[in-house]
């Protein structure tokens, strides 16, 4: 079975506007995948708050309602997406946040990845160019 470490940024393309979201698609369908029982998904802990900021920002923002946002949280929580404390993973994230200039919170996803055996899997192209030594797959090449 495939295996990912899901970035917090694809997994918000399941739940914000399509036509603002370049790759949502492949999103949907790594989330069909998902639901399938063909790939496996893990996150760090911090993926909680940070998934929730991105829906409260998108709420200030227009982008989508109160509502919606409460939807997208309880429909996360039943997702089942197994979930790793960061807190063990931190010195490891430190030195690569250091050695790749990437922030903490990114590094903590790729500290995982590496203690896991599972690649990161994101749409940020700036996290795949810092990661290309890392365990990092970009989702539009998720064909």
């Amino acid at each position: 079975m495939t295996a990912y470490v899901l970035d917090a940024g694809v997994a918000a393309k399941w739940v914000l506007p399509p036509k603002d979201e370049p790759l949502a698609a492949e999103s949907v369908r790594l989330l069909q995948r998902f639901a399938a029982g063909e790939v496996h998904l893990s996150v760090p802990d911090l993926f909680w708050p940070e998934i929730g900021n991105v829906l409260w920002r998108s709420v200030r923002l227009g982008r989508i309602t109160e509502q919606s946002a409460y939807a997208a949280i309880d429909g996360f929580q039943t997702l089942g997406i197994r979930t790793t404390q960061a807190r063990p993973l931190l010195r490891d994230a430190v030195t690569i946040a250091v050695g790749f200039e990437r922030s903490l919170y990114d590094a903590v996803y790729l500290a995982l990845a590496m203690a896991s055996g599972r690649p990161l899997i994101t749409a940020d192209e700036r996290l795949i160019n810092a990661g290309a030594r890392l365990s990092v797959k970009w989702l539009g090449a998720l064909a």
